[in-house]
């Protein structure tokens, strides 16, 4: 499949988690291509998980909103985008689901701002442009003991979080179908892995533990995810963005299904060797809450469609993984304070002004 060079190159939510891992990706990767940074800094946008890369020649950052659509016609304008990489999103679903409406407005009217932008200023002439969506499993809903989402499955999103994906899924394609707009979707398993901002499962354990803190655990722990590597994760986006085909969707998973609380024990024996801990230690920490309100019992996707078309699979197997994962943030435990407590603020106020 013949692969397209792009010139320039629009990344949202690129401060974020997997944002900031493909940025970095695709700025180091491509000299010759501008990729900007589009990312509204909210609390989980950080500009230090792109210290490395911030003096690159061929990358810039702006400090903007996706809902704004007078600064994303100014910068199609500015950059002539012929490629856009649409990550920034609100992802927690505790959060969507005491604030569902910030859901609504960024992931729904914010991609569809976005689409309609580009949709203009391409203005019909879609060779070598792409509006790459990126999107999570949870839009399929749960599975039960058995089964993989492929492709085909059907939506069935079951919390604020996943309905305001699926709802930004359908505007991508709406936009495909309609107006003939070049688009891809992929939908990803759990990531993990450095940066990760400690409300999530892994790297909120990981600081707890560091600090002999409770772990909390919804539930019996019983819930199964199928965990990505983050680094997998953008070498795929990498793969699909340059030789995927326009309109089709692609499903990214880990193969590796682990329950919560069977992950929660594996990092507690890691922590513990790593921390020079009498074995056992970490796990006392462990402590069942009650469940979060429509908590889906387990998801596993099928990558196959990935794999055999464009040749990607995993580089890296969970127990591996979540080793470099804990060393990372053993090692950057500047980075981990910074974040919960707010003074990577002013790191931004520093270098580029409030």
């Amino acid at each position: 499949m013949e692969s397209t060079h792009h010139k320039s190159i629009l990344i949202t939510g690129g401060a974020g988690f997997i944002g900031s891992h493909l940025t970095r990706l695709f700025v180091i990767k491509y000299p010759d291509t501008r990729i900007v940074n589009l990312d509204k800094l909210t609390y989980a946008g950080n500009l230090e998980n792109l210290k490395d890369i911030e003096k690159k020649d061929n990358y810039t950052f702006i400090k903007g909103d996706i809902c704004d659509g007078d600064l994303l016609n100014k910068l199609f304008e500015q950059y002539a985008f012929d490629g856009v990489l649409h990550c920034a999103a609100e992802s927690h679903v505790d959060r969507s689901i005491t604030d569902p409406l910030a859901f609504v407005k960024t992931n729904v009217l914010g991609t569809a701002t976005l689409l309609n932008v580009a949709k203009e200023y391409w203005k019909g002439h879609f060779e070598g442009k792409l509006f790459y969506h990126i999107s999570t499993d949870e839009v399929y809903g749960t599975l039960g003991e058995t089964g993989f989402f492929t492709e085909e499955t059907p939506y069935d999103p079951r919390s604020p979080y996943s309905a305001s994906k699926a709802s930004s899924d359908h505007f991508v394609r709406a936009y495909y179908h309609t107006y003939g707009l070049p688009v891809i979707v992929s939908n990803c398993s759990n990531n993990y892995g450095p940066y990760h901002f400690p409300e999530k499962l892994i790297p909120l354990c990981i600081n707890n533990i560091i600090h002999n803190k409770p772990l909390p655990i919804y539930g019996k722990g019983e819930n199964v995810r199928d965990w990505l590597f983050v680094e997998d994760h953008v070498r795929a986006i990498d793969l699909i963005f340059h030789k995927g085909k326009a309109g089709e969707t692609y499903n990214i998973g880990g193969h590796n299904e682990w329950k919560n609380i069977d992950i929660i024990r594996e990092l507690c024996r890691q922590m513990d060797n790593k921390l020079g801990r009498a074995a056992g230690t970490s796990e006392k920490l462990i402590t069942f809450v009650k469940d979060r309100a429509g908590h889906d019992l387990r998801y596993a996707i099928d990558p196959t469609k990935l794999s055999e078309e464009l040749g990607w699979k995993p580089a890296l197997q969970f127990e591996e993984g979540l080793a470099r994962t804990i060393d990372w943030y053993l090692e950057n435990g500047e980075w981990l304070n910074h974040v919960t407590s707010g003074n990577y603020q002013k790191y931004y106020e520093g270098m580029y002004g409030s």
